[in-house]
């Protein structure tokens, strides 16, 4: 008895590579937030399901945060943050 020839179709070789960006960047933020000053505002671009891309900024100082889908809100919301 012979094994079975396993085929790697095109949807089979997208899906792989999907796999493959998301742990790539699961292991990129990993790093990156153990690298950061636990102190320092944290503002990260994000990608939900639907493939939007959108801002996730957090203050560790004050507790605050603020998500858009517009960098110039969160800019916006920074500036503010750091007026008062």
């Amino acid at each position: 008895m012979q094994p079975e020839e396993i085929k790697i179709t095109s949807k089979t070789s997208n899906i792989l590579a999907s796999i493959g960006q998301a742990l790539h960047g699961l292991w990129d933020n990993t790093v990156k937030t153990l690298l950061a000053d636990p102190q320092e505002l944290q503002v990260i671009q994000k990608v939900d399901r639907h493939g939007n891309i959108y801002w996730q900024a957090y203050d560790p100082v004050t507790g605050k945060s603020y998500a858009s889908g517009s960098e110039v809100d969160v800019t916006m919301w920074i500036e503010q943050l750091y007026r008062q």
